[in-house]
Parts: structure tokens; sequence; C-alpha cells
């Protein structure tokens, strides 16, 4: 049975966003505009479209600008996870929010990416297949080819009816995470430590066969270096003419 969408969700944003440097020496990264709106507000926008009702997030590089920029926006409520102490990467901040996350399951969302939406909502398609019986992460897919800003080998393969597989290495994959999921909390509640990486609970899902993904329609832009915020620009604009 699919899940509706989840009322939670946790936004990443404590990155030092190294590769978007210069402009980050300054600036953080999810406040790095592409076409007049910041990363951080495309993600939110996105959620805030679908019913989210709580965002966590947790804030490392330059929190203070992020902070007073969150300040100013009134829906979904927002909760900041302080890592200005020291930087937990998305596990690890998955981990100390979970008593803001709770025991459902949550939407996870990166501030380096977004996309252009199709004809229905990727986040309500994406809860719609989420099978929590069946499933302990589904993850919303893109086709490399055709995205823009995508330059690495891709991330897994996807079967028929969904399942991800993780891609082998020197090979390629034709599909690409998002940076948009849904997963159980439940998950992370013995993770041992206290900073580690989120991915390895992908491959760990996959392995067990627990995977899935569904693929995006639109057109994912993921803004990673300085060059590609002129990229996305470009394939917004021709997205509108």
């Amino acid at each position: 049975m699919s899940a509706p969408i989840p009322k939670t969700a946790m936004v990443f944003a404590a990155g030092l966003g190294t590769r978007m440097r210069p402009i980050t020496e300054t600036l953080p990264k999810p406040l790095v505009k592409v076409r007049g709106r910041t990363l951080i507000d495309h993600c939110l926008d996105r959620l805030e479209q679908n019913g989210v009702e709580t965002t966590i997030v947790n804030v490392h590089w330059l929190a203070d600008q992020i902070e007073a920029h969150l300040a100013g926006r009134a829906r979904p409520r927002i909760v900041v996870s302080d890592e200005r102490a020291k930087i937990l990467d998305q596990g690890g901040g998955i981990k100390r929010a979970l008593p803001w996350i709770g025991k459902e399951p949550f939407l996870v969302c990166n501030t380096d990416a977004f996309w252009i939406e199709g004809p229905r909502s990727n986040i309500a398609r994406l809860a719609e297949a989420f099978d929590p019986a069946t499933m302990d992460i589904a993850l919303l897919m893109a086709a490399s080819a055709g995205a823009v800003g995508v330059d690495w080998p891709g991330d897994f393969t996807m079967t028929r009816k969904g399942r991800l597989e993780s891609r082998v290495d020197r090979f390629v994959a034709p599909f690409v995470y998002t940076g948009v999921g849904i997963m159980k909390p439940e998950l992370f509640a013995d993770a041992p430590g206290e900073v580690f990486r989120l991915a390895p609970y992908f491959h760990a899902a996959a392995a067990k066969g627990r995977l899935y993904g569904v693929r995006l329609d639109g057109l994912w832009l993921h803004v990673g270096r300085p060059e590609t915020i002129a990229e996305a620009e470009e394939a917004i604009e021709r997205s509108i003419l």
C-alpha cells in the first residue's frame, strides 16, 4: 500500500559548497540564486506545494546568512538544526534531527538541485510509489542523459518494477539520484558515531532489495559548479518559451 506525502522533511544546507567556489567563500551554497530565486527556496517551494508542514534545515557554513534568510519564510515551518560546532554529514544530520522527525517516514531534499515539473507533482508520485512494507527508502531518480549539470557516471540502475541497484565500479549507470527521497527514521536510530554519510544507507537498502526509485517526469537541474548556474537558467528559459 502506498503512503501519503510525508509532513516532515530534512533539508540539507550545512555543506561547504567547495565546488561552487569562489562564490561560496562569502555566500553559502543554498543561497546561490538561479533565475532570481535561491536554491534553498526552490527546494522549500516544492515541499510547500506538496503539503509538507515542517522542514528541519541543518546549517554549518555561513549559518547566520541561512538563518536570516529563512526567518522571512512563513511556510513550511522551519526548524534549524545547528551544526556550527561540527558538520555531521547527511547521515549524522538526520540522526541529530530524529527528535523533530518523529517515527513516520520523512522526506529528504538536497539544496544543490531542483527540477522543472512535469504534468504531475514528482514528490506526490514518489509518495504514491513508496510502500513501507517492501521498501526502506524510495528515491526520485533522473535519467543521466538530458539532465543539466551531470558530470559523473550515474548512481543506479533501475529494474522495470523500480528496484534500484548500485552502479558497478568502472561502469556507467543510466540514472542519477536527484537529492529527493523518502525514508524510514528507524534506519538511523541505532547508527554508531556522530558523523557519517547517507549514501551507504542507500547501498545497504539496495543490497537487501529494499531500495526503489521513481523516474522524474520533467527536467532535472544540478547546480554544482559556478558555470552550471547559467546552464540551469538557460534550460528554464527554454522550457517556458
